[in-house]
């Protein structure tokens, strides 16, 4: 059987870097297919357990210099994140360098801003004391920069000698090198070439200030990209680490992953709730804005059920644990966030394609604008100026052209949508439901569990009799405590709410279709439907009742010797947020269509009450499929929320499906956005969050694209015969460097957003 896994990797720079392990993973015997997302420094991948084991994995891509973690693969809820525990190593020792690379490239900064001055006369000629000392410590600080702070240059190049593999580092190695380099021999042959080359301009400071802007760029952007994950962050402290386990009458503290399914569990004022599952004594009100998004604490009751992270905030109850572990809601969801987080739009697949190609497409560019220099340079320039010239745009082109943010345009706006989502009570599957979802110009809605809270309420009762109201209410309640119907329990609630006794009865018969007779305190009570009430030769108001029938109310009688003693009436109520959901669509010029499997009055009736103008009744699951088909043939972008089994082949059907997290679990696999709370107010910022994010990805491609596009010809040196522009290396370096940190930065904007 195919597995599927995702594995942190260690030791990426760049989008080439993911892309270099893409292709190496592609290429093992057994692999499925292979995503690797360089924000993310994940790789999900399929493979064939049979053929190919993750150690297997982590032994193709080693000798490229990167790592595999195996011990990733565990319980998304174990403790602390050990990923962002690394993160925090590796940016502490990128810190350590680039403090000590900052006083040498300011120096190094120095020196050439006064030599430029001295040109132009604005300063005077440096001392030949200073000029010495200055001779003599560029190169030693240029080796600094060289093999310590830009090791991991060096190693990209050593790489591509040896495998063939280029990367960002291979890049910034050869250029930063060959500038080293090319000084190195002019201080060691001044004398011979003397007269060939002109020996005093060496290139040791653009070394050591490309590295050092670089370095500095390198270790904003991960400080910048550690907040993007900070999603998944949150989440994992959600997790409570132990829960007090009532056994044989003790309070015992016990570790959370030795808590199984059927313990009773007490959760005192202040604890956060460490499973899943349901109340059995107490009550209490339960913080679920990890959940919901909204602040004001739900009231719990018996049976009612509480979700692992959640936190208890007033009373003491004791609840039994039904989910464990990774089942658990919160599991789920870091899972679920996990995944979408390190999942690829397909917006991202053209920036793949040109990164994957760029590395080696730069390399070629890099030495022929070097020739080309040298062979036509050189006839109107002289070799000396034509070499420098040349050396300076080999150097600037390789560095400027390093395709880091256009690796990161993508993932890291991805990265941080799903994470604002979570957050919001928004569950995004992926990043390609998230891309399609700016698309969607119609919404279909079921409307029980969608629209309206899909059980049903008492909401009146009108007393015929001369019995008090306290009293029908009662023997209603009675009668119906035996049945199975939804409706019988929301009169039976109603009655509980009230404080109501239920009295004894006998001889309980249910009647199929119709309701149920019972004998209470020795007078025979039947409680049903209309049917039941003609069987039994009842008179009652039909135009009243089909009115209230019309208005989504369903009758319920209470009948006793021949006479109508009380009328009971119960409905579906409208979830409160659903007008404002469907009016926050229509704003977002979203056309909203109701689809339901009730009848047409009711359909209409609800669909008038939250402002939906377009209804079909009696809808079968097939007919809702073909509705959303009829829709697609006519070119609409659809997305379909639902929450039942009925809705599971629409909402596949659908462009993007959406459950609601109260519905099925067939439901919600179907789904590619899941809205947790089962509250349709998020359904408009769904769509808000994925335009915004889109918004973030177009902007982020924008400025990727231009600082190349705009860079490369000017660092080739393609103005400088009429304008006599060039870009020096160091701004090269400085506008790489920034171009990432801006990507970043950007999608880190997306968090401010309301949505």
């Amino acid at each position: 059987m195919d597995a599927a896994q995702t594995f942190r990797i260690e030791g990426m720079h760049c989008a080439s870097c993911a892309a270099m392990i893409e292709r190496t993973f592609r290429k093992r015997a057994g692999v499925l297919s292979a995503v690797v997302n360089y924000a993310a420094e994940t790789a999900l991948v399929a493979f064939d357990p049979e053929k190919v084991q993750p150690r297997d994995l982590a032994g193709a891509i080693a000798p490229l210099g990167f790592t595999l973690v195996l011990a990733e693969n565990r319980d998304a809820t174990a403790g602390a994140n050990p990923a962002k525990q690394e993160k925090l190593r590796e940016l502490a020792a990128m810190r350590r360098k680039v403090l000590s690379s900052i006083p040498l490239a300011v120096f190094s900064m120095v020196v050439m801003g006064w030599d430029a001055l001295a040109q132009y006369g604005r300063l005077p000629v440096m001392s030949e004391t200073w000029a010495g000392l200055v001779h003599h410590l560029f190169p030693v600080m240029a080796s600094y920069m060289l093999m310590v702070v830009g090791q991991p240059y060096l190693k990209g190049v050593w790489l591509f000698l040896r495998h063939r593999q280029a990367s960002m580092d291979t890049l910034i190695g050869l250029g930063t090198g060959a500038a080293f380099v090319y000084s190195f021999i002019l201080n060691a042959f001044e004398k011979p070439l003397t007269g060939l080359l002109d020996v005093h301009q060496t290139y040791y400071d653009a070394t050591i200030v490309v590295i050092a802007f670089i370095s500095l760029g390198k270790y904003l952007e991960a400080k910048a990209r550690l907040k993007t994950g900070d999603a998944i962050e949150k989440l994992l402290n959600l997790q409570a680490k132990t829960a007090l386990v009532l056994k044989d009458g003790r309070e015992i503290e016990t570790p959370l992953d030795q808590i199984a399914v059927g313990d009773r569990i007490i959760v005192k004022p202040g604890a956060r709730i460490p499973v899943d599952g349901a109340l059995a004594d107490g009550t209490s009100f339960v913080d679920e804005s990890m959940l919901t998004g909204e602040p004001v604490p739900v009231e719990k009751r018996a049976g009612d059920r509480v979700a692992a992270g959640t936190v208890n905030t007033s009373g003491t109850f004791t609840f039994t644990a039904a989910k464990v572990g990774g089942e658990t809601l919160l599991a789920h969801i870091i899972k679920q966030v996990r995944e979408a987080q390190g999942s690829k739009a397909p917006v991202q697949a053209l920036a793949d394609k040109i990164a994957a190609v760029f590395v080696p497409v730069v390399l070629g560019l890099a030495v022929l604008t070097l020739v080309l220099w040298l062979a036509v340079g050189t006839r109107q320039l002289g070799l000396a100026h034509a070499l420098s010239l040349g050396l300076a745009a080999f150097v600037s082109i390789l560095v400027i052209a390093c395709p880091c943010a256009l690796g990161l345009a993508t993932p890291t706006a991805i990265i941080v949508g799903v994470g604002k989502g979570a957050r919001e009570g928004i569950l995004v599957r992926d990043a390609e439901t998230l891309e399609k979802l700016h698309l969607v110009d119609v919404v279909v809605v079921d409307k029980t569990g969608t629209i309206t809270r899909g059980r049903p309420e008492f909401v009146e009762l009108r007393n015929l009799s001369s019995l008090g109201w306290d009293e029908i209410l009662s023997l209603f309640a009675t009668l119906e405590q035996r049945s199975e119907h939804p409706i019988a329990h929301a009169v039976v609630e109603a009655a509980k709410a009230a404080k109501l006794p239920l009295l004894p009865l006998e001889a309980f018969e249910s009647r199929a279709g119709r309701g149920v007779r019972a004998t209470i305190a020795g007078k025979v009570f039947s409680a049903g439907n209309e049917r039941l009430a003609g069987e039994l030769g009842v008179a009652f108001d039909a135009p009243a009742i089909a009115t209230e029938t019309t208005r989504g109310r369903t009758p319920v009688f209470l009948i006793s010797e021949g006479a109508l003693l009380a009328v009971a009436f119960v409905a579906d109520p409208v979830k409160e947020s659903a007008r404002d959901a469907v009016a926050s669509l229509h704003a977002l010029g979203v056309k909203v269509i109701m689809l339901t499997g009730d009848n047409e009055d009711t359909a209409r009736q609800v669909a008038h009450e939250v402002g939906i103008s377009e209804v079909f009744g009696r809808a079968l699951p097939a007919d809702k499929l073909a509705k959303v088909r009829e829709l697609q043939a006519a070119g609409h972008i659809v997305a379909m929320a639902g929450d039942g089994v009925n809705d599971a082949p629409a909402l596949a059907q659908a462009d993007v499906g959406i459950a609601m997290a109260t519905g099925t679990d067939v439901a919600i696999e179907s789904a590619g956005v899941t809205l947790l709370h089962g509250d349709i107010s998020k359904l408009a910022k769904a769509i808000r969050l994925s335009r915004l994010t889109m918004r973030g990805i177009r902007q982020n491609l924008f400025w990727a694209f231009i600082y190349n596009l705009v860079g490369i010809p000017l660092a080739a040196g393609l103005f400088y015969p009429w304008f006599g522009w060039t870009l020096s290396p160091v701004f090269a370096g400085l506008a790489m460097a920034m171009s990432s940190v801006s990507v970043v930065l950007n999608s880190l904007r997306l968090k401010t957003m309301r949505l």
